[in-house]
């Protein structure tokens, strides 16, 4: 598991959906660790194109066009994290990191 992946999560908390797509931001130190849980923001399938939404799609292992969410976030269990979707390339990580300052104010 690595920063940046993209996972399936079968009925996660608080959430109404039957399935849905994470992506993992917590730092790569976090997720190496024992810790049980990760940092993961919601990819939905509509947005507002605000800049804490990244867009994302086919390229990444999606079947459609959706949007991870960054004002969102969520700490998700590691173990619910076992079916893979894809990988955002190193220009979509950028934008990541980029909605992820602006939804925390850094």
């Amino acid at each position: 598991m690595k920063r940046g992946d993209l996972y399936r999560v079968h009925k996660p908390e608080g959430d109404h959906k039957r399935f849905r797509v994470f992506a993992v931001v917590s730092r790569q130190a976090l997720i190496d660790s024992r810790f049980s849980t990760v940092v993961c923001a919601p990819v939905l399938s509509s947005g507002e194109g605000l800049s804490t939404q990244v867009p994302v799609g086919i390229d990444e292992g999606l079947k459609h066009p959706s949007w991870i969410v960054c004002d969102g976030l969520a700490s998700v269990r590691k173990a619910q994290l076992t079916q893979w979707v894809g990988s955002l390339s190193r220009v979509k990580l950028a934008e990541l990191n980029r909605a992820l300052a602006i939804a925390l104010d850094i």
